[in-house]
C-alpha cells in the first residue's frame, strides 16, 4: 500500500470513528474529573495530569494533520496568553482517534500520531507508518518559578526547557539567521536574543522531516542551556609567570608597555564594564555613563595583551564565545583560533571550540586593538556528547512549556505547515527582486534622484532606491519631517524616481526625540519607553540628543505610530518602508539586564518577557496599515530583525550591520540559507559590508594593496548579492553606486555589469520563485538538505545553495581565489550555467572562478526560463521567453505570472504554465495556462534552447533558439 493510500484508508476510518471507543474518555472539563481519570478529551486534541514531573496538566491540541500543539504547565492552569507568532486556531475539521495503551494516551490522526505518558507526561511523536520520528527525553522537562524586575515591580514567570532525543546523525537548521558560518545546528549553541546582524525565530528544522516552534518570545538557548562564563568561572587561570588569579594584561601606547598587572577576567564587554579600565587608557563618558562611544573612535594607540595559561580538570571539546570589535587575535596552545574586526560600536559573538586536555597548562594570548571597541572571552566546559547533540530549547522568561510539533513529508512540506500556523508569505512586488541601489547614505533630494538618473544613463538595470535616514533637520528624529534644505519637494521627488521607471522606500525608526511632537504625543497615552530619557543618555548624532523607542505591544501606540507615519508622509507616494533598528536597539553597547528595562515596561509585560518580539509586532502594524491605506498597492517593507511569522507581513529581513571583510561574506551563507529555512522567503545582505576598515575609508589615499583587496571584495559580495532573493547594495563610505565601484569601460565595471544583467534575464524564473513562496510555501535560498535529502555530505556544506530548484550557487569569498572547491550533491548530474560543462553529483570538485565569474550550476532536467535584455523589471512583459532545456534527467517547472504590483494574486488572479522534459523521449511539454489576470499577454512567443555539455554559447542568453513556438495559452509539445 503507498503511504498516500494508507493516509486516506486511516483518514477515512477516523472520519467514522465513534467518540465512544475511547471508553476511558471523559466528556466534562473540570479539573476534579481530569484527575480523576488522568485524562480528558477535548474538542481538539486531550488533556492528561501526569502523576509525575514538574507539569500538573499536559494538553495535546491538533492544528492539523502534521501539526500537534504540546503544552505543559505547572498546574491546572491551561489558559495561556494568546500567541504572537501564531495566528491558526486549533483545528475544528482534522480527524483525530484517542485511545490509551498501558500507560499511554495515544492522539492520532491520518499522518502522525503523538503518545503521551500518564505517569510522566512525557510525549513521543510517530509518522503516518508508525515509525518515531521524534521523543522527549524522559525527566528533562524543566519549570522553574523565576522573579522579573521592571520598573512597576517583581513579576513571576517560569524558566523553560524541553530536551528531545536526537539521533547521531540528525541534523538541525533554521532557528533564524545567524553570523557563526554554520549551516548544521546539531551540537552547536544558539543564543536567540535579537542584536544587530543576529537574528533569532524560535523554530528548528530537522533532517528527519519535521520542525519544532518554540512558544516563547523571552531570550531563549538552543543546545546548552548554560550561560557561558568568564574564564576564570570553570577554568584555572594563570599569568604568564604561572602564578594562580588572572592572565597577565598589558596595556600599551604606542607601542609602550605602560601598565601590567594581573586580570581574572577578559571583559570590556558592555558599557558598565569601562570603569575596568587602567586610568589615563579610555576616555570615561561623564554623566550619563550610558552615552557611550558609538561611532567615535578613540584609543589612538593603544593595545592589550592578555597573556598566561588555562588549565581544566574536564578534558574534551572546549567551548569559547569572543565577544568583541576593534582588531583581535586569540592564540590558544600556540594556534589561532579566532582573528577578526568589528567596528567599534557594534561588536558581536565569534564562537569556537577548542580541543583541551585534562590537568595541563594550556597557553593563551589574546591581542586586542580596541579603538573605543568592547571585548569579552567567554567559556563553558564540554556537555556529554548525548547532551551537546541533543535538540534543547530552553527560555528565560515564560509561562508553561508550549511548543508545536510540525511534520511534513519533506522540509518543504514542513515549512508550508509551519506556515500554515505562522500565516502565509505574502508577495512583494515585482520590483523588489530587481536591483536596489542604497548607501549610508543620500544626503539630498538630488542625490536619489541623480543615483537613478545615472543608472538609467548608463544602461544598467535598477528598480529600487532607498532613502535611509537622517532626511530629517539633526534635532528632530522621530519627527519624519524632511528638512527643506536639503529635500525642498520630497513629493517631486518620488514622482521623478517614478518618472523613471523604479520604486522608492524610506527609512522609518521606531526612535523619537522627546523635543518632538510625536514622542510628546506617544508618551501621553503611555506609548513611550521612558527609561532612556530619564537616565540622561544620548545618541551619537551631533551633541548627543536624548531619545527613545516607543510601545509596539499598546494597541493605542500602534495606532497612533501609524498615524503619525501616514499623516507625514501622506501623497508623497512613497512605495514602502525600512524598517531600522527594531531590536529594538536603544544602544549597542547595554548588558542585557538593562537593555530588558530600556524596552519595557510595555502593555504586555516586562521587556524580558517579550524580548524578542518587537520586530514582528512593528512589522506587522506597519503592513497592516498601509496596506488598508493603499487600496491594494503591494507594500515593500524592508526590518532589520525578524520573529515568527513575520513572513505574513510583505517584509525583507536583511542581515544587519556586517562588515566588509571576506570572513563576513562568507558567514552570510549560511545565515541566508538559515533565514529561508526558518521560513523566511525574502531575505538579503549589505552587498559589500556595512561598515569598513580605516584602511578602506579614504579612497583617493588607499594604499595599492587595499585598493585591490577592496575592489575585488565588492565584486565577490556583489556577485553573491545577484544570486540572493533580494538584490541589494548598501554600505558606509565608499561609495556603493557600481559607477563609483569602477569606472565604465573597465573590466570590473563590465563584471558588476554582467550580473546585473544575468539577473535581470532571469526575472521569469526568479519572478515564478517569488510565486511559489505564495502558491506552495516554497523557499528561494535553498540549502542542499532540501533538495538532497539523502546525501549526507550535503547536509553540513555552509558555502554553497540551491537558488530554487534549478540552480546551485557556489559564492567565492576568498581573497585572490582563482578557483573553488565545490561539491556536487548526488543524485543529480550538473552543468556549469556560463560553458555547459558537466559534472556528475557525489563528488568535490576543484572548479575554476576568474574574477568576473561566480559558479554556477544547474541541474540536469531543469527547465530554465529567461527573458528579454531589460532595465526594469516591469519592462517587456510581453516579450519572449525563451525555455533553456537542461538534458539528462526528467524535469518539470511551472512559470508564474501576475499583476506584480497588486493583491489580486489572493483573490486568483494570476496565471502558471506547467512545463515538463521527457528526456528519454526527447519532448518538452509546455501545458495549458492556467488562471489569468488583468492586463495578462494573450500570447507569448517561447524560443527553445537545449543543452547537452559544453558549448560556445551555451552561457548566452541570445543565442539562437532550437525550436520556437507562438503560445496562445493552449498545450503544445515540442521535440528535440
Amino acid at each position: 500500500m503507498t503511504s498516500t493510500l494508507a493516509r486516506r484508508v486511516l483518514l477515512a476510518a477516523l472520519m467514522i470513528a465513534p467518540l465512544g471507543a475511547c471508553s476511558s474518555l471523559m466528556d466534562t472539563a473540570s479539573a476534579g474529573a481530569i484527575q480523576q481519570a488522568a485524562f480528558e478529551r477535548i474538542p481538539a486534541g486531550v488533556v492528561i495530569a501526569p502523576t509525575q514531573g514538574p507539569a500538573r496538566r499536559v494538553r495535546l491540541e491538533v492544528y492539523g494533520p502534521e501539526t500537534i500543539r504540546v503544552t505543559a504547565t505547572e498546574d491546572a492552569d491551561l489558559d495561556l496568553p494568546a500567541s504572537l507568532m501564531v495566528t491558526a486556531q486549533p483545528s475544528t475539521t482534522t480527524p483525530f482517534q484517542v485511545e490509551t495503551q498501558g500507560d499511554l494516551v495515544v492522539l492520532k490522526t491520518a499522518e502522525a500520531t503523538a503518545e503521551v505518558s500518564r505517569t510522566t507526561g512525557a510525549v513521543r511523536f510517530l509518522d503516518e507508518n508508525g515509525q518515531e520520528v521524534l521523543k522527549e527525553r524522559p525527566g528533562s522537562r524543566e519549570l522553574t518559578p523565576v522573579t522579573v524586575e521592571d520598573q512597576t515591580g517583581d513579576h513571576r514567570f517560569l524558566a523553560t526547557r524541553q530536551v528531545w532525543e536526537s539521533p547521531a546523525d540528525e541534523a538541525f537548521y533554521g532557528l533564524g539567521q545567524h553570523q557563526q558560518g554554520t549551516m548544521n545546528h546539531k551540537g552547536q549553541d544558539v543564543l536567540l536574543a535579537q542584536h544587530n546582524m543576529d537574528v533569532g525565530v524560535p523554530f528548528v528544522v530537522s533532517s528527519r522531516n519535521y520542525g519544532l516552534l518554540w512558544e516563547t518570545n523571552a531570550i531563549t538557548r538552543f543546545g546548552d542551556p548554560r550561560p557561558y562564563g568568564m574564564l576564570s568561572d570553570r577554568l584555572i587561570v594563570r599569568d604568564a609567570g604561572g602564578a594562580f588569579g588572572g592572565l597577565t594584561a598589558r596595556y600599551y601606547q604606542d607601542g609602550v608597555l605602560k601598565i601590567s598587572r594581573p586580570e581574572s577576567q577578559v571583559n570590556y564587554e558592555f558599557i558598565r564594564d569601562q570603569q575596568r579600565w587602567p586610568e589615563g587608557f579610555k576616555a570615561q563618558p561623564g554623566a550619563p555613563v550610558q552615552t557611550g562611544d558609538m561611532g567615535k573612535p578613540g584609543q589612538a594607540g593603544v593595545n592589550v595583551v592578555w597573556e598566561g595559561s588555562i588549565e581544566t580538570a574536564t578534558a574534551g571539546l572546549h567551548k569559547f564565545r569572543l565577544y568583541s570589535s576593534g582588531y583581535v587575535k586569540v592564540t590558544i596552545d600556540g594556534k589561532v583560533v579566532e582573528q577578526n574586526w568589528r567596528q567599534n560600536w557594534n561588536p558581536f559573538d565569534h564562537d569556537f571550540q577548542v580541543q583541551l586536555p585534562a590537568d595541563t597548562r594550556v597557553p593563551i594570548r589574546i591581542e586586542w586593538t580596541p579603538d573605543d571597541g568592547y571585548i569579552s572571552l567567554r567559556h563553558m566546559d564540554p556537555l556529554p556528547a548525548a547532551d551537546q547533540g541533543a535538540l534543547s530549547l530552553a527560555s528565560e522568561v515564560g509561562t508553561a512549556i508550549d511548543y508545536y510539533y510540525v511534520g511534513g513529508d519533506d522540509i518543504d512540506g514542513v515549512i508550508s505547515n509551519y506556515r500554515g500556523l505562522t500565516g502565509k508569505a505574502v508577495m512583494l512586488p515585482r520590483t523588489a527582486y530587481g536591483y536596489w541601489q542604497s548607501r549610508q547614505r543620500y544626503n539630498n533630494q538630488e542625490e536619489v534622484v541623480g543615483a537613478v538618473r545615472r543608472y538609467r544613463e548608463l544602461g544598467l538595470p535598477i528598480d529600487m532606491v532607498v532613502q535611509d535616514w537622517f532626511y530629517w533637520p539633526e534635532n528632530a528624529w522621530g519627527s519624519h519631517q524632511f528638512d527643506p534644505a536639503r529635500y525642498p519637494n520630497p513629493t517631486q521627488m518620488v514622482k521623478d524616481v517614478h518618472d523613471m521607471n523604479a520604486d522608492i522606500i524610506i527609512s522609518v525608526w521606531p526612535k523619537f526625540y522627546p523635543t518632538t511632537d510625536h514622542y510628546k504625543q506617544l508618551d501621553a497615552i503611555g506609548g513611550m519607553y521612558t527609561r532612556n530619557v530619564d537616565v540622561g543618555a544620548r545618541d551619537w548624532v551631533g551633541p548627543g540628543y536624548a531619545n527613545s523607542f516607543y510601545d509596539p505591544y499598546l494597541p493605542a501606540a500602534r495606532d497612533l505610530y501609524w498615524k503619525q507615519m501616514s499623516d507625514s508622509f501622506k501623497g508623497m507616494g512613497f512605495d514602502g518602508w525600512w524598517l531600522d533598528s527594531v531590536e529594538p536597539d536603544m544602544h549597542s553597547n547595554l548588558d542585557i539586564p538593562e537593555r530588558t528595562l530600556r524596552m519595557g515596561p510595555t502593555a504586555v509585560g516586562p521587556g524580558a518577557y517579550v524580548f524578542n518580539s518587537y520586530p514582528l509586532v512593528n512589522a506587522e502594524n506597519v503592513y497592516r496599515n498601509f496596506r488598508a491605506e493603499q487600496d491594494g498597492q503591494r507594500t515593500t517593507i524592508l526590518t532589520r530583525s525578524a520573529w515568527g511569522g513575520l513572513q505574513r507581513t510583505g517584509s525583507i529581513l536583511w542581515s544587519g550591520d556586517v562588515v566588509a571583510r571576506w570572513d563576513n561574506l562568507r558567514d552570510q551563507i549560511s545565515a541566508g540559507v538559515n533565514a529561508g529555512l526558518s521560513g523566511l522567503p525574502n531575505w538579503t545582505h549589505d552587498i559589500g559590508g556595512f561598515s569598513v576598515e580605516a584602511r578602506y575609508s579614504n579612497p583617493e589615499g588607499m594604499k595599492a594593496e587595499d585598493k585591490a583587496e577592496w575592489d575585488e571584495l565588492q565584486l565577490r559580495w556583489f556577485q553573491f548579492g545577484a544570486w540572493s532573493p533580494i538584490f541589494r547594495s548598501h554600505g558606509e563610505f565608499p561609495l556603493r553606486e557600481v559607477y563609483n565601484l569602477a569606472d565604465p569601460g573597465t573590466d570590473y565595471y563590465a563584471a558588476y555589469a554582467d550580473q546585473m544583467r544575468t539577473r535581470y534575464r532571469l526575472m521569469p524564473y526568479i519572478y515564478s520563485l517569488a510565486g511559489d513562496t505564495y502558491l506552495r510555501d516554497g523557499t528561494i535560498m535553498r540549502g542542499l538538505v532540501m533538495d538532497f535529502p539523502s546525501d549526507m555530505k550535503a547536509r553540513d556544506v555552509a558555502d554553497q545553495y540551491m537558488f530554487g530548484p534549478a540552480l546551485m550557487v557556489a559564492p567565492v569569498t576568498e581573497y585572490k581565489a582563482r578557483s573553488r572547491s565545490v561539491y556536487f550533491p548526488a543524485g543529480a548530474d550538473w552543468y556549469d550555467l556560463k560553458t555547459g560543462q558537466t559534472f556528475s553529483g557525489g563528488q568535490t570538485v576543484t572548479v575554476p572562478a576568474a574574477l568576473d565569474k561566480i559558479p554556477v550550476f544547474v541541474r540536469a532536467g531543469s527547465i530554465l526560463p529567461t527573458g528579454p535584455a531589460i532595465t526594469y523589471t516591469s519592462e517587456k512583459l510581453d516579450g519572449p521567453l525563451t525555455l533553456v532545456v537542461y538534458t539528462g534527467a526528467n524535469g518539470a517547472f511551472s512559470l508564474y505570472q501576475d499583476d506584480g504590483q497588486d493583491y489580486g494574486y489572493e483573490r486568483g488572479e494570476f496565471s502558471t504554465i506547467p512545463m515538463t522534459w521527457d528526456d528519454a523521449r526527447g519532448v518538452l511539454s509546455i501545458g495549458a495556462r492556467a488562471g489569468s489576470y488583468p492586463g495578462m499577454p494573450a500570447n507569448r512567443t517561447i524560443n527553445v534552447r537545449f543543452v547537452s555539455g559544453p558549448g560556445a554559447n551555451v552561457g548566452d542568453f541570445d543565442a539562437a533558439p532550437a525550436r520556437t513556438v507562438q503560445y496562445t495559452g493552449q498545450a503544445v509539445e515540442i521535440r528535440r
